[in-house]
């Protein structure tokens, strides 16, 4: 990994989609959160970043679980919306990996996404919190464990079995956020 190189971890929510069973969207970052680091994106942070990649026509890369050892899809989209940083792009199935994150995030067992970036410009806020204004993007994976987990995966057009087994899933979930006391 690159010198300086930070992480940050969100949940899928019923904005990320999985069509296909190989193409997601959804937010990969959400402004204004707080995550479990005590940090806060703000608005606008990734602008110069996405504009500087597309002025080289180089793209922000899909790893699984932040391995650049793993690239498993591409990203065909990045942008900023007013909500965060929105993603759009499409699991490989000829690789390995690519078809088992496919597989995991359509039973559930996968729900993550997570920024790799560097952090160019911070402050400091009044509740003590990292205030990120401006981030080079380098990747955004698939993971396990976001650090920000204000969002859920879902899937368009599931049927009313995949449906209930999401509900019951979420239900586990925050039950045991409540029993950890998060």
């Amino acid at each position: 990994m690159h010198s300086g190189l930070e992480q940050k971890f969100c949940r899928f929510d019923t904005e990320v989609t999985v069509l296909e069973g190989s193409r997601i969207e959804g937010y990969a970052s959400v402004f204004g959160a707080c995550d479990h680091g005590g940090d806060v994106v703000e608005a606008g942070a990734y602008a110069n970043s996405l504009k500087r990649l597309s002025v080289e026509r180089r793209g922000v890369k899909m790893l699984w679980q932040h391995d650049p050892a793993q690239p498993i899809g591409i990203w065909d989209e990045v942008r900023e919306d007013g909500r965060g940083l929105w993603v759009k792009g499409r699991l490989l199935d000829t690789v390995a990996k690519g078809r088992e994150a496919a597989s995991l995030i359509a039973a559930g067992a996968i729900d993550g996404l997570s920024i790799g970036y560097r952090t160019l410009k911070a402050t400091k806020n009044d509740q003590g919190q990292r205030v990120l204004t401006e981030l080079e993007l380098w990747e955004v994976s698939l993971v396990t464990f976001p650090m920000l987990p204000s969002a859920r995966v879902a899937s368009k057009g599931e049927g009313p079995k995949d449906a209930d087994l999401r509900k019951l899933a979420r239900s586990l979930e925050a039950a045991r956020r409540e029993l950890a006391g998060v």
